[in-house]
């Protein structure tokens, strides 16, 4: 009696383990990967910015306020006069004015941005940004990969 109750154990057990095994290598035994879905950015984080003046950052995705590294995007809002550091930064940078002129000093000389124009700057290139007009600019900035301190490199002051 003791050895047909350990082989019809022993069976059982082989069942199992060749039901588990088929299941797994049909993949029904695995969890379902979830669906991937948007995510809402409910609201920016307000970073410190650099400069003469205040500035307004409002970074909505970014290594701060998503844990983005890939991109970053930005709004920004610089009051007349503000002045930014030169920076020779590793990533590309594409800024959209919306309202005002955006001045962006480079080796070869300056470009004014005005709303409605964007402007393209590319990792490796000197630039300094700033916004001599009355009322300021208000512009998004993307970076790819997004905006560090550890790899915007700018001048001392």
């Amino acid at each position: 009696m003791a050895t047909s109750l350990r082989q019809k154990f022993c069976s059982n057990r082989q069942r199992i383990r060749s039901t588990c095994s088929n299941r797994l290598a049909a993949g029904e035994a695995r969890k379902p990967k979830p669906e991937p879905m948007p995510t809402l950015i409910s609201q920016p984080t307000r970073i410190q910015a650099a400069g003469n003046k205040p500035k307004l950052i409002d970074e909505y995705i970014g290594r701060v306020n998503s844990k983005t590294t890939a991109v970053s995007v930005a709004h920004m809002r610089s009051p007349q006069g503000w002045v930014e550091p030169g920076q020779t930064p590793e990533f590309d940078e594409f800024t959209i004015v919306v309202k005002g002129k955006l001045r962006v000093e480079h080796k070869q000389g300056a470009l004014e941005v005005a709303a409605g124009q964007a402007v393209m700057v590319h990792a490796g290139e000197w630039v300094r940004y700033s916004t001599p007009q009355e009322d300021g600019a208000e512009y998004i900035a993307v970076c790819l990969p997004a905006f560090s301190m550890e790899t915007v490199h700018r001048d001392r002051e």
